[in-house]
């Protein structure tokens, strides 16, 4: 299966958060599967990382990069079909999240299924499929 892992179970993932079930760890770390991350992602992470406090990772950036090699996880760069597609994920007043967005599009535009824990996706089953 080929499934896109949105930014918080990217960093639940490589920081071992028990919040993450087993079910979805499992998914990420079975060899048959194709798991992905957007490179919009890795640039939220990086902005939260500078802005202090946000966020905090045991190995950096550079490091998280490192281990998304190691567990094959794919970094998707962002294309003009992402781009394209972020124009019909539906617009919620209450949720204007650049990053979220551009993930939901990216989802839409590989026809792949979103991981995601982040109750607002749940608005947008109708455009992409959702995991958890």
């Amino acid at each position: 299966m080929r499934v896109l892992i949105d930014t918080q179970i990217l960093i639940w993932f490589f920081e071992g958060n028990k919040s993450l079930p087993a079910n979805i760890q499992s998914l990420i770390t079975n060899a048959d599967n194709e798991v992905c991350v957007s490179q919009i992602s890795l640039f939220e992470i990086a902005i939260k990382l500078k802005i202090g406090g946000r966020l905090t990772l045991k190995r950096g950036l550079d490091g998280l990069i490192q281990d998304c090699r190691s567990e094959a996880i794919h970094v998707l760069s962002i294309t003009d079909n992402h781009l394209l597609a972020y124009e019909k994920i539906p617009f919620f007043d209450d949720h204007r999240d650049p990053f979220d967005r551009l993930i939901l599009a990216t989802a839409l535009a590989e026809q792949m299924p979103v991981v995601s824990a982040d109750e607002k996706f749940t608005r947008y089953r109708d455009v992409v499929e959702l995991i958890w």
